[in-house]
């Protein structure tokens, strides 16, 4: 009787287990990729300024959002000076 009840308990831990890992995994295939740029905001009426790779600036904060590839050549198309230290306009390929 002592064996069995081990037994069963020991068999509750395994599939909780496994379960953890299955849902962990899940979790792991559908997170969001990170997106390649941040576009730092200027003070005031949020103002974009030049987009930065994330390997320049890793994490957000209140004056900065993440912006995908396409937003990225877009504003800089538009006019908005470029970062000198990460130059996104050569990274991204817009030609003067």
């Amino acid at each position: 009787m002592w064996h069995a009840m081990w037994l069963r308990r020991i068999d509750n831990k395994i599939v909780a287990a496994r379960q953890r890992e299955a849902e962990q995994e899940h979790g792991r295939q559908r997170r969001p990729s990170v997106p390649d740029w941040i576009v730092e905001l200027g003070i005031g009426a949020g103002d974009p300024l030049p987009p930065r790779s994330t390997s320049v600036t890793a994490t957000p904060h209140k004056r900065r959002r993440l912006s995908d590839r396409n937003e990225a050549r877009r504003l800089l198309t538009s006019g908005l000076p470029v970062c000198p230290h990460c130059r996104p306009d050569q990274r991204l390929g817009i030609l003067e």
